[in-house]
């Protein structure tokens, strides 16, 4: 969702009628490719160029983590131009010449999805695939900014999902001859987990209004992901500890999404870089990059 929302923000009108038809109905795959090995938090830095060259642009360099990228169709890729040292994004088809892209084993968390490790040795990229609204590092952060939301979004739908399989759990189980519903410790937490959703919930709701009248700031967008992520991790724990020992199995749905949680708390900026954005946002005051001690 984030590359096709790349390529509606930042790319050309004929872009959008070549890509955009095909993306939306899930005919075609899109990944986004912007962290690299190096480089995660401090994505701004990244290595891999674009080289001018005529007719178009020549990639170098490696990424690390596209989802699904192994069977993209397409996909957007950012790279430092070094002509003006600007980060700007490029369309690189899948399959391309010099483009390599193997697949990240050994994942406990959101294993249906195919991370990847991504090189590109000088591929070739045509003057019309670059995509003319991302011209620095600061125009693909402020188009980001939405899929922050949707991250926060997946939390409430993974805290959701928790609750309800751990109500239905609840009372089922037997304990003592009882439902593990009756033990008040069992409804305090049950209880907890509901009024974080209900919070939580409310927040993603007023984001979406704020984005859709165009008043969302990127601190809003960080706000909402790190502290529906973070309650929506509390939620999730809650749940594993309800199921006690079956909380730990894929069988009940509960311990696969305890380890997928740890991944969208994660991605699209962590708990702590996303703080960090909301207090310059309010102070005034970028605490981010730190002194470097030699």
């Amino acid at each position: 969702m984030t590359c096709g929302d790349q390529a509606a923000q930042l790319g050309s009108e004929s872009q959008k009628d070549k890509y955009l038809p095909s993306l939306s109905k899930l005919h075609k795959v899109c990944a986004y490719a912007l962290t690299e090995p190096d480089y995660g938090s401090d994505a701004s830095s990244l290595n891999t160029v674009a080289r001018k060259v005529p007719g178009g642009w020549v990639l170098n360099g490696r990424k690390r983590w596209p989802g699904n990228s192994s069977f993209a169709d397409v996909l957007v890729v950012l790279a430092r131009n070094t002509s003006t040292n600007q980060v700007n994004g490029f369309i690189v088809n899948g399959g391309s010449p010099g483009l390599q892209i193997s697949k990240i084993e050994n994942k406990v968390s959101m294993r249906m999805v195919q991370n990847c490790d991504i090189e590109l040795k000088n591929v070739f990229v045509p003057e019309d695939d670059r995509l003319p609204g991302a011209n620095s590092f600061q125009d693909l952060v402020n188009s980001l900014a939405f899929s922050r939301v949707m991250a926060a979004w997946v939390s409430i739908g993974i805290a959701v999902g928790v609750y309800d399989a751990c109500r239905r759990y609840l009372g089922e189980r037997k304990q003592w001859r009882v439902p593990l519903a009756a033990f008040q410790l069992n409804q305090e937490k049950l209880v907890r987990m509901l009024g974080n959703i209900q919070a939580m919930w409310l927040f993603g709701w007023r984001l979406c209004k704020l984005h859709g009248s165009g008043k969302m700031t990127i601190g809003q967008a960080s706000l909402g992901k790190a502290w529906i992520t973070k309650q929506a991790r509390e939620t999730v724990a809650l749940g594993r500890e309800l199921f006690g020992g079956n909380g730990i199995v894929t069988d009940f749905h509960v311990g696969k999404a305890f380890c997928d949680m740890e991944t969208v708390y994660t991605y699209e900026g962590s708990y702590e870089i996303n703080a960090l954005i909301v207090a310059r946002e309010i102070t005034g005051i970028s605490s981010i990059r730190p002194t470097s001690r030699l």
